[in-house]
C-alpha cells in the first residue's frame, strides 16, 4: 500500500478532527457563557486522538494480514497442483507472479497463467488498498464523530489526553524493552540450536577458527573457536580506545575551558564533521593511506608492520570514534556548575588544578557514558575492519599482524545462499550473543562506575 495515501488520509483526519474540536469547545463556552473545564487545545486533541486510533487499527491490522492475504490470492490464481509442491517451489511461484506485476519482470519467459495471475493479483491490490483506505477513513469518522459527541462543559478533555499521552509513552517503553527482549529470545533460540552441533566449551574457549564442514549433522562440522574473533575484536578496539579517549578528551577540555569561542565555532563543527564521515570511507582511507604509512614507518624503525593489520584498523577506528568522546565530554564539562568552578578559583587553585581536581571527577560519571557510547561503537565496527584488518582469524598477540573480528566474521558467514540450519550459518547467532552479552557487561561496570561516583558527589 502506498503510504503517500496513508499519510494523507491520517493527516487529513488530523486536521478536521482537531479542527472540529476545538470548534465544538469554542462554541459550547461562547454560547453558555462560562469558560470549560479543559482548554479547546486539549479537546481539539481528545477528538483527533480518537479519530486516528481507529484508523491506525485498520491499517495495523491489513500490515499484519497484508502478506498472507496476498500469497492465498495468488495460490488461488494459479494451477490447483500449485498448491501441492514443495513450500520453497510455492514461495518462488508466488515471487515469480509479484515481480511479473510489480513489471520488473522475471528470469525466462512468463506462462500465460503466470501473466493472468500477475494482472489479476494488481486488480486484487488496488481494490484492497482502496477498501482498506475507505475502512480506515470510515472508522476514523466514526471516532471522530463519537468524541465530538462526549465534548461539555465539564468534560474533563485534559485529562484524557494526558492519560493517553501517558499510555503511549508506557507503549513506547514497552516496545523499546519487548524489541531487546525479542532480540536476545532470538539469538539465545538459533544460538542453543548451533550448540547442539558444537559443544559450548569447543566455541567459547576453542583457539581455531575454520567453519568448513562436509554435511549437516555430521561430525566434520569445523572448528568454532571463538578466541581468535574475540582477541581480535578486543585488540582493534582496545587501539581505537588508546586513540580516542586521550585525543577526544583533551580536545574537550581545551575547547570548553581554553579556547575562544570563536575557535570553539570552527573547530567544533569540524571535530563533529567526522562523526558524518561513511565508514566504508574510513575504511577505504585505512587500507590506501594509513595502512601503508604505518608500514612505511615500521620499516624505518626495524619493526614490520603490515598494510592490514589490526593497528592500522584501530588507529583509524578511534580517529572515527574521537567525536562521539570530545562532543559529549565537552558538553558534560559545561554542565558541571560554575560554583564549583569559581569556588576552586577562589581558594586559589590553578586553572588546570581545577580542572583536574574539580571538573573531571565531577563530570566523569557523564565521561565514562561517553567512553561507553564510544567503545560500543567500536566493538560494533565493521567495514573498517573488512578493509584494513587483513581478514585473518588466527590467534596473535602482534597487532601488527592481521586479525579477524566478531562482526566481521557474522558477516562472512551470512553472506552468500546461507542453509540457516547448517553450524555455519548458525554460528553468526552464537556470536550476535556473545557481543550482545559484552554490551551488556559494559552497560553494567559504566552503570556501577556512575553510581559510586555520584554518591560522592551528592
Amino acid at each position: 500500500m502506498n503510504a503517500l495515501f496513508i499519510a494523507a488520509l491520517l493527516l487529513v483526519l488530523l486536521g478536521l478532527s482537531y479542527q472540529m474540536g476545538w470548534s465544538r469547545s469554542k462554541k459550547l463556552a461562547a454560547a453558555e457563557g462560562e469558560s470549560m473545564h479543559s482548554r479547546p487545545v486539549y479537546h481539539g486533541a481528545f477528538v483527533a486522538i480518537w479519530a486516528l486510533l481507529p484508523a491506525l487499527v485498520v491499517f495495523g491490522l491489513w500490515a499484519l494480514f497484508a502478506r498472507s492475504a496476498s500469497d492465498n490470492y495468488i495460490i488461488s490464481q494459479l494451477p490447483p497442483e500449485t498448491s501441492s509442491l514443495a513450500q520453497g517451489e510455492v514461495t518462488s511461484a508466488i515471487q515469480r507472479v509479484k515481480s511479473i506485476a510489480s513489471g520488473f519482470g522475471v528470469v525466462g519467459q512468463a506462462d500465460p497463467v503466470e501473466a493472468k495471475a500477475a494482472e489479476a493479483y494488481n486488480q486484487f491490490r488496488t481494490l484492497i488498498t482502496l477498501g482498506v483506505l475507505a475502512a480506515a477513513a470510515g472508522m476514523g469518522l466514526l471516532g471522530l464523530l463519537w468524541a465530538r459527541s462526549r465534548i461539555a462543559k465539564r468534560f474533563r478533555a485534559r485529562n484524557e489526553v494526558e492519560l493517553a499521552i501517558r499510555i503511549g509513552l508506557i507503549a513506547c517503553s514497552a516496545i523499546a524493552i519487548l524489541t531487546t527482549l525479542g532480540i536476545a529470545l532470538s539469538l539465545i533460540a538459533d544460538a542453543l540450536q548451533f550448540f547442539s552441533f558444537v559443544q559450548p566449551l569447543d566455541f567459547f574457549f576453542g583457539t581455531s577458527w575454520n567453519p568448513r564442514f562436509q554435511s549437516t549433522g555430521s561430525d566434520a562440522v569445523g572448528e568454532y573457536g571463538l578466541l581468535p574473533l574475540l582477541w581480535g575484536t578486543i585488540m582493534v578496539s582496545g587501539i581505537a580506545m588508546l586513540v580516542a579517549i586521550p585525543v577526544g578528551l583533551m580536545s574537550a577540555i581545551y575547547l570548553s575551558q581554553y579556547a575562544d569561542y570563536r575557535v570553539r565555532n570552527v573547530v567544533k563543527p569540524i571535530i563533529e564533521v567526522l562523526a558524518g564521515i561513511p565508514t566504508i570511507v574510513y575504511g577505504f582511507f585505512a587500507l590506501v593511506t594509513v595502512g601503508p604509512f604505518l608500514s612505511s614507518a615500521g620499516d624505518l624503525i626495524g619493526i614490520d608492520i603490515r598494510a592490514t593489520s589490526a593497528l592500522t584498523a584501530g588507529v583509524v577506528m578511534g580517529i572515527m570514534i574521537i567525536p562521539f568522546i570530545s562532543s559529549l565530554s565537552e558538553d558534560i564539562l559545561h554542565q558541571v556548575p560554575n560554583a564549583m568552578r569559581d569556588g576552586s578559583l577562589g581558594l586559589g587553585a590553578t586553572k588546570s588544578e581545577t580542572i583536574v581536581n574539580v571538573l573531571v571527577p565531577a563530570a566523569l560519571p557523564g565521561i565514562v557514558g561517553a567512553v561507553l557510547l564510544a567503545t560500543s561503537r567500536a566493538i560494533g565496527e565493521t567495514m573498517i575492519v573488512v578493509l584494513a584488518a587483513g581478514n585473518s582469524p588466527v590467534l596473535r598477540l602482534n597487532p601488527a599482524e592481521p586479525v579477524s573480528t566478531v562482526t566481521v566474521t557474522i558477516v562472512n558467514q551470512l553472506t552468500g545462499d546461507a542453509d540457516f540450519t547448517s553450524p555455519q550459518s548458525l554460528v553468526a547467532f552464537a556470536l550476535g550473543l556473545t557481543l550482545f552479552a559484552m554490551t551488556l557487561l559494559l552497560n553494567v561496570v559504566a552503570l556501577y562506575i556512575v553510581r559510586r561516583f555520584r554518591e560522592q558527589y551528592e
